[in-house]
């Protein structure tokens, strides 16, 4: 019962994605629904090129915006669960659970203020706009979530008497996590990158509505590649491949690092 449920979960995983694959792999002429599920008679490679050639900007730009922001979200977010897990300052719970607010409020509630706050900023700024008013956007929207994993992390996975034996020795806060607290600290960070990165690859609500097709991240090129009123399919597909291929490598690749970081902080 096991095995046969888990081949129809693979079965309805890889269907769709046998279609993308040899879909991409066709010529323009060759794609019509009689022979979406045929194997390609010729092989042609024009579909991925012209997908490349559509998405490379793009993709290099989302890069660097994933990446800067699931660096500068996972830092802060780390700093704040330190200061949450081990200083109880008054209010402490009660700021806390502001942090925690931030994870519930729907970012469609907050586009239209959020974008007209952007332009004003970029206003003053004109060099804040595209890839560095996304990456601002990422790194906040990303701090409840990662200050919640570090948090819960400090709290259960490492020791108190630790942290105190460096009191006694005279270290301060700031030494102790420094010197402390970040050295053991991978296991979180694990988790916080990859989440970080996977959701700012993926965004595309604040790419359609903070960005545009010159300097917009590759979810934003890849709905410019999809339109249009007559679609070229094979490109289609071989651009939805390339734009999910850097989150399926970061999983592939660290994805047991990622299940192993979320274990380490579960118990105490």
């Amino acid at each position: 019962m096991r095995i046969g449920l888990l081949v129809l979960f693979a079965v309805l995983v890889l269907v769709p994605l046998y279609v993308v694959v040899v879909t991409s792999l066709k010529g323009r002429g060759a794609v019509n629904p009689s022979s979406a599920w045929s194997l390609p008679t010729d092989l042609s490679l024009e579909g991925w090129r012209g997908a490349i050639e559509r998405l490379a900007p793009a993709m290099g730009r989302t890069a660097v915006m994933a990446v800067v922001a699931a660096v500068l979200s996972s830092a802060l977010g780390s700093m704040n669960g330190f200061v949450f897990a081990r200083w109880r300052f008054p209010g402490a719970q009660t700021v806390f659970t502001l942090f925690l607010f931030g994870m519930f409020i729907p970012y469609q509630a907050v586009m239209i203020p959020l974008q007209a706050m952007l332009l004003d900023v970029q206003a003053v700024a004109p060099w804040f706009d595209g890839i560095v008013k996304l990456i601002a956007v990422h790194t906040i929207f990303g701090i409840p979530i990662c200050t919640l994993i570090f948090r819960n992390y400090y709290a259960t996975a490492v020791p108190k008497e630790i942290l105190e034996a460096a009191k006694i020795d005279g270290a301060g806060m700031w030494r102790i996590f420094r010197s402390v607290v970040l050295p053991v600290s991978a296991p979180a960070f694990v988790v916080t990158l990859i989440w970080q990165f996977t959701s700012a690859w993926n965004d595309f609500l604040f790419a359609l509505f903070l960005t545009n097709r010159n300097n917009g991240p590759v979810t934003y090129a890849l709905n410019e590649l999809a339109g249009g009123q007559n679609p070229d399919y094979a490109q289609i597909m071989a651009g939805v491949l390339l734009a999910s291929l850097p989150t399926l490598l970061v999983y592939v690749l660290l994805g047991r690092y990622f299940i192993g970081g979320l274990m380490s902080g579960s118990v105490k």
